[in-house]
Order: structure tokens, then sequence, then C-alpha cells
């Protein structure tokens, strides 16, 4: 290799031999202090390299007839969009140079800098030059006790520092841009698999997304989950909610979604139609697959649970196909209904269960799909638990009643 002309093209090559004559030392002899130190020197030498490589990035930009982002990050395997975001932070760099000095000394990480250069340029023009540089010292002199998530949140309240008289205009007006962006962003991807589920990913504004985690994090809490898989199930999975209880959670909160109060789509209510045989519905056939009207198929048992409290719609088909039962959701109990099953039965009917009423179904005793009727006589509390059991593994009881 040629004699270096530059001395940061010097200072460059000698960094990289010291770094390499350490990469195979022994730490285990540093004390408890000198770790700390080290660990703190070496966090500040990055932040000063990260500055130096962002002078160098920001120049090759300028002068490379190439596109030399292209050619940096092909050579040092980065994803282009990493090495675009970095030589956009280095271009905002040189109109902010008390941000740059202070990363070229070591006193702000990278995160930070990006930090300070996003908020200083989200400043109105209107409060002048001045202004805006008494804004950078002053979040700069923040960052010597702040990490970049408390920094970002001071740096949106920079106004009431020095010019308080437009603060909550401000930050109203930066509220507004980025919930529209985010609305603008907003994502639902998702398709079925082989497997029987639905893959996808999101995204939501910050309002939608905490509704959105309040509701299936109250079908997660534990007191619920126990009722709906059982005390012991509950206490296996305590603490945090995890993603499989936050998923159970979710598809909870779908099926409890009153179809009626959704918009209409092909001329009926967001509804899934359940298409079945007779011998299926009453239970003479347990080994025929149930067909939604998307294509896809649940089992019997899933069909006959949804029936009971869900918003269905049952096609039942005879030998010939043709519809013999286009059924309809008066088959549900109404709230009043559900109100004087819970008056009397007080919790769930299955033996030893106390799930509170606000926690149950209304299970039909005789099933409605043999022709049991909707009322009171024939209704009793189920809480999810016990009411996924029933209509998978438990045949109905002859004789059985609601505790009193």
């Amino acid at each position: 290799m040629a004699t270096p002309r530059h001395r940061v093209t010097a200072a460059t090559a000698q960094m990289r031999s010291v770094a390499d004559s350490v990469a195979d030392a022994s730490v285990w002899s540093l004390d408890a202090d000198e770790a700390h130190t080290t660990l703190v020197e070496l966090t500040r030498l990055e932040a000063q390299v990260a500055a130096l490589k962002l002078r160098v990035a920001a120049h090759a930009e300028s002068v490379d007839t190439r596109d030399a982002t292209a050619a940096w990050a092909h050579a040092t395997r980065q994803t282009p969009r990493t090495a675009k975001g970095l030589v956009k932070l280095a271009q905002a760099l040189e109109a902010h140079p008390v941000t740059a000095d202070a990363l070229a000394a070591g006193h702000l990480n990278l995160d930070q800098a990006r930090v300070v250069v996003h908020a200083v340029d989200d400043l109105p023009d209107s409060i002048g030059p001045e202004l805006i540089a008494q804004a950078e010292d002053h979040l700069v002199g923040l960052a010597r006790d702040h990490h970049a998530g408390a920094l970002r949140i001071l740096g949106r309240r920079l106004l009431e520092v020095i010019a308080p008289d437009l603060a909550d205009a401000h930050e109203a007006a930066l509220l507004e841009r980025e919930e529209a962006d985010a609305l603008a962003a907003c994502r639902l991807k998702a398709r079925f698999d082989d497997h029987g589920r639905l893959v996808g990913s999101f995204v939501l504004p910050h309002l939608h997304g905490a509704m959105l985690l309040k509701a299936v994090t109250a079908f997660a809490a534990p007191n619920h989950r126990a009722a709906t898989d059982g005390a012991e199930a509950a206490k296996q999975t305590a603490g945090r909610p995890t993603p499989e209880r936050l998923g159970r959670a979710f598809c909870e909160l779908l099926e409890r979604l009153p179809a009626t109060s959704l918009p209409k789509a092909g001329g009926t209510n967001a509804t899934v139609v359940v298409t079945l045989s007779y011998e299926t519905l009453v239970g003479q056939l347990e080994t025929a697959g149930v067909i939604l009207d998307t294509g896809h198929r649940i089992s019997p048992g899933e069909a006959r649970r949804l029936a009971c409290q869900a918003g269905i719609i049952p096609a039942v088909l005879g030998t010939r196909s043709e519809v013999l039962d286009l059924g309809h959701r008066t088959r549900l109990f109404t709230p009043a209904q559900h109100l004087a099953l819970a008056l009397r039965d007080k919790h769930c009917t299955e033996p030893g269960c106390d799930a509170p009423p606000w926690r149950c179904h209304a299970h039909h005793d005789q099933e409605w799909s043999r022709g049991g009727p909707t009322d009171l006589a024939n209704g009793r509390l189920l809480c999810p638990r016990h009411h996924h059991l029933h209509h998978r593994h438990q045949p109905t009881k002859p004789g059985y009643h609601p505790r009193t």
C-alpha cells in the first residue's frame, strides 16, 4: 500500500493498526473500575471515529462523480439505506457546527447527535438564526446528562426555553404533522399460509396502537386468562403478556366485535358465513371440515362454539347442496337475557368454576343447531374455557341444570 498523503488517511491507518494490536488481547485482568473507565473511553472514541467517518462521507459524496454512497455501502456490506442515512446526517452536521464539534470531541454519541440535528431543524424559521443557535447550544448541553430517548422529548419542548410564547403553537403543529405522517404510513399486510394461519404485519398511529394494546392487554390479563385457560395454565404464564398470550387475546377481541356495528361489505355487515351440512350441524358427522365464505375451513366443534356466541351466519346445505336454512343472529342471547342469566347463575355454571358473569358466554343447554330455543330456561353461563371444552370434547349432559 502506498504511503498515505493525507493525515486523516494516515491516522485512520494508525488507528486500524492499534486496534489490530489488541484484537486478541485478554481483558480478564481488568478490575471493575478500570473496565468501566475503558468502556466509557471506548464509547467516546467510537463517537470521535463516527464524527470523522461522517466528515469523510460527506466529502466523498461531494467530490466523487460516481455514486459514492452506494460504493461505500457495497464495500462495507452496509445496507444502502444505512449508508444513505449516515450521509444525510453528515451533510446536516455541516450546518450544525456545535453538534459536530461535540460529536468529534466524544461528548455526544451518534444517536444523540441525530436527535439534536432533527430537533433543531424542526424549529420554525421565523424565530431567527440567533435563537436557533441558542437552541442547539442548549440541547447539546442537555446531552451531557440525558440519553437520546430523553433528549428527543426535551427537544420537542425547546421553544419553552428560548421562545416560550411560541412553544404551544409549535408543538401543536409538530403533533399534527406527526399524526398526518403516521396516518399516511398506516399499513396492514396479511396473507394466509398453508398451516391454517393468517400471517402479516401492520403499522398504526400512536392513538390506534394504544387502543389496540389496551384492548388485547385486557383480554391477556391474568384473571381473564385464568377464566379462559384455567388457573394452572394461567400460573404458568404469569407476568408480562407474552406474544402468544397477546395473540390469543387478539383472537378473542375479534370474536367479540359486534358485527352489526361494522360497515357493510357486499350488501351485508362484515360477517363470516359458515357453510356446513345438516349432519355436521347436529353433530352426526365430526370428520367433515366446515367451510367459511372466505374459502377456508374450521373444525365442526369450533363452528358449534361460535354458533353460541359470535356473529356468524350458518348456511345449512342438504344432500344436493341446496340451502335448507340461512340462519340469522336471533339465536344469540340478548343483553337483557345475558343480564338475567348473570343474576340467576352468578358465575360460570361448570362445577368448581367461579368465573364472574362478565367473563362468561351465554350457552344453549339444548344446542341451537338441534332446535334449542334462545330463552332463559335453555340458557346458562359458561366461561370461555369451559364453553370451548364443551363444544370440542364434552357433549351436553341430559338433566344438567345451572347452579344457583
